[in-house]
């Protein structure tokens, strides 16, 4: 194949005919074409984790980095090791909590309240086995329920990125839990992806019904905070405690699982 084939010839060759073709020519034009049939991956993970840079940049502007973390990731790739889609979308969760940190939106004050309800709550699960109502939260934390409303109203952005770097940071942890492995797959990693589903069902499913309900319309309806507001009758701050308590929640029950598994 010559580095000026057209992209048209390449519709009828599957991705993996299009990876062998790059090994063997190095054809830069294939890494592209590569790399682009994976534009969808991009917008799907940008859309589960919006919270974390919306307040500074566009989705356009994530697929755009995307794309160039998917060409590099094209040459990095090792077909022995799994499939392409888990390599790459950890590396494209990776690149917009990298990019969320390099802006430190969430100031200060507000990431260290959400912090120690984070540890309080972790405290508090792990001593009794029970996840913690907002009055005991509050009264271990010596600050009042309007404190600590306010506290969590303010969380929800900071609770979805120190989710994310949970993700992140977990080599156990693979990008895409619910994804099934093909036959070329890894065994022990369709495995813990049946475990990791399992286990964020089960914690899903522990909560409140409005906690299922806003983590339900936030990411897989796709619904901003406010739109959620007007489905739920109720105020957006309203709507960020319960985000933030659900993603908290999710956070000490699945800390509590890859430390098991780890």
């Amino acid at each position: 194949m010559s580095s000026g084939q057209s992209a048209g010839s390449y519709e009828g060759m599957t991705t993996e005919e299009l990876f062998d073709q790059y090994r063997q020519t190095g054809d830069q034009a294939l890494k592209w074409e590569i790399a682009m049939r994976y534009t969808g991956l991009i917008k799907s993970i940008a859309l589960q984790i919006r919270g974390v840079f919306a307040s500074f940049t566009q989705l356009d502007d994530i697929i755009n980095e995307g794309l160039i973390v998917l060409a590099d990731a094209v040459d990095k790739f090792d077909p022995e090791r799994g499939r392409f889609e888990m390599f790459v979308a950890k590396r494209i969760r990776g690149m917009i909590v990298d990019l969320a940190r390099q802006q430190d939106w969430v100031p200060r004050a507000v990431r260290q309240r959400a912090q120690r309800i984070e540890k309080a709550m972790t405290d508090l699960y792990n001593a009794t086995g029970q996840m913690p109502s907002d009055a005991q939260l509050a009264e271990y934390l010596g600050i009042t329920m309007e404190e600590y409303q306010e506290a969590m109203a303010n969380a929800s952005l900071h609770s979805i990125l120190s989710f994310e770097e949970m993700f992140e940071s977990s080599d156990q942890w693979p990008a895409d839990p619910g994804a099934e492995e093909g036959a070329g797959g890894m065994p022990e990693q369709a495995l813990m992806n049946q475990e990791l589903t399992q286990t964020l069902t089960e914690a899903i499913s522990s909560m409140k019904e409005n906690e299922q309900l806003v983590l339900s319309l936030y990411y897989e309806r796709n619904l901003k905070m406010k739109d959620i507001a007007a489905v739920m009758d109720i105020t957006p701050p309203r709507v960020s405690q319960i985000h933030a308590r659900a993603v908290q929640k999710l956070k000490v029950l699945m800390e509590k699982y890859l430390q098991g598994v780890g």
